[in-house]
């Protein structure tokens, strides 16, 4: 019942929400964010994969770029893959400046062609480069479509970096949704996840950088990434967003009726 009530409060909500800009995504607590939810009938979901490597070497010492991407069919489905394109664009371009790709192909053999003319400039490059990405339906009703982006790149370095973002959409128009419009007090939602991830990571009161966490200006602030899940909204925060890339990512869970009050 609990959860009946929080969905007519979301579909009232969300179905007025703008077209917004886009928020800026550990491994297995995002999984526990993707369910068998029903899907709207003006919109359905095909997957697709792009992949290529690179020719300067084979097997595990290619280079390679590997996409999976979820893309929408039906009425709104232009915001919803021109967002997921743009943000998938942004993840794998390497380098200073924006890409010019227009298309997943075009987005692939930019990154090759840049891993094989610093390979062929610098001697001394000899690693592969990596870039990964799985877009993917996370949930799904009526109201709300929330798509995970969980990515690994990788282009010279002591480490890659691998992250999860998460998109919101309008499910009847296709609209992106900004992660603030979720809130009629944002104020209050941050107090209570940080009572919660205190709690979770046994935090006592006082600078919450005190035992060793990397929020800026030592002051809790929510993450970047909420995903809606079966059991509430999941909060994540990716590598450095919270604490060292050796900590790994944060994540805290608030269910709907903890977070009812607070949103929209």
């Amino acid at each position: 019942m609990k959860r009946i009530l929080l969905s007519a409060a979301l579909i009232a909500t969300l179905a007025s929400c703008k077209n917004e800009k886009a928020t800026a995504t550990p491994e297995t607590a995002t999984d526990s964010t993707t369910i068998n939810a029903p899907e709207a009938a003006s919109l359905s979901f095909d997957n697709k994969v792009y992949e290529k490597k690179s020719k300067l070497k084979t097997g595990d010492q290619a280079t390679v770029v590997h996409l999976e991407i979820t893309e929408a069919v039906g009425n709104g489905t232009d915001s919803i893959n021109n967002k997921v394109f743009r943000t998938v664009r942004d993840i794998v371009h390497f380098g200073e400046g924006k890409s010019t790709a227009k298309s997943y192909d075009a987005l692939i053999d930019e990154f090759i062609t840049d891993y094989e003319t610093i390979t062929k400039e610098d001697t001394f490059e000899d690693m592969p480069w990596e870039a990964t990405v799985k877009a993917s339906v996370a949930y799904k009703n009526d109201s709300i479509i929330n798509i995970k982006l969980n990515y690994y790149t990788f282009t010279g370095g002591a480490h890659g970096y691998g992250a999860d973002t998460s998109l919101l959409f309008n499910a009847k128009t296709g609209k992106s949704i900004e992660r603030d419009a979720l809130f009629k007090d944002k104020k209050g939602f941050t107090a209570l996840a940080e009572k919660k991830f205190r709690a979770k990571y046994k935090i006592p009161a006082g600078n919450i950088n005190s035992t060793g966490y990397q929020f800026m200006e030592d002051k809790f602030v929510l993450p970047n990434n909420i995903f809606f899940t079966n059991k509430g909204l999941l909060l994540l925060y990716n590598h450095y967003e919270a604490a060292a890339y050796a900590e790994g990512q944060k994540d805290v869970l608030i269910s709907y009726e903890e977070a009812k009050p607070f949103l929209k």
